[in-house]
């Protein structure tokens, strides 16, 4: 279960929350790639500027932007985004940072989403869910969930088979709204929204069999 307490410096969190009513939250691939773009301008201090619905090429708007002298309020090592819900895992850098970026990154997602489509109202079931990542082996568990939590979308069933189909292994390579590519060695603009410190868990590349094992183990210790 998620905790409310106060969420620490320098510690991992697995944040997570879903559309209100369990409605998709993202509808087209622009709408992923919105989410994307405010994650990155979200983790650093300052005002997130708002840019119009057909400005969102995401490798477009990180020529166009430069935030090296700006500081950081989070690390994010880890994210999924599912049509109808997310997870993330962040690290707190400055004191309310975690808060803080989920406040910018949903409030601008919402009034982006409510505009498009012409509705009102909350998009999100409250505020965001955060649990407390104890130790690094519990952080490599929660890796793997995270990443494999679009399986679902290849195979609706593929938990409870014996292997990994090929579909299900394809279609998790070439996901591109989750960190997994990152994790992978893959080369590509997203690579910008994680934090390097995350990789010093793992000697190597870790393979889809392994992660298959970690995202096991994590549900087990969070039934």
């Amino acid at each position: 279960m998620a905790n409310r307490q106060p969420i620490q410096l320098y510690e991992w969190y697995h944040c997570f929350n879903r559309g209100v009513d369990k409605r998709r939250v993202f509808l087209e691939e622009r709408d992923y790639e919105r989410l994307l773009l405010l994650m990155y301008l979200s983790k650093f201090e300052g005002c997130v500027e708002l840019f119009s619905e057909r400005n969102i090429c995401f490798e477009a708007i990180l020529k166009e932007i430069n935030h090296a002298s700006r500081r950081p309020i989070v690390e994010i090592g880890v994210y999924a985004l599912m049509p109808t819900h997310f997870h993330f895992v962040l690290k707190e850098i400055i004191e309310g940072g975690i808060s803080l970026f989920m406040q910018k990154v949903f409030t601008g997602y919402t009034m982006y989403f409510n505009r498009k489509y012409e509705r009102t109202g909350a998009l999100f079931a409250g505020t965001f869910k955060s649990k407390h990542v104890a130790d690094d082996r519990y952080l490599k568990h929660l890796t793997s969930y995270v990443h494999l939590n679009p399986g679902e979308l290849f195979d609706t069933k593929w938990k409870e088979k014996r292997s990994i189909t090929l579909a299900v292994e394809n279609g998790l390579k070439k996901y591109p709204y989750s960190s997994l590519a990152e994790f992978m060695g893959i080369v590509r603009p997203h690579n910008v929204l994680i934090d390097h410190s995350i990789f010093a868990l793992f000697d190597s590349k870790p393979s889809l069999r392994r992660m298959i094992q970690e995202a096991k183990i994590y549900e087990n210790l969070n039934v």
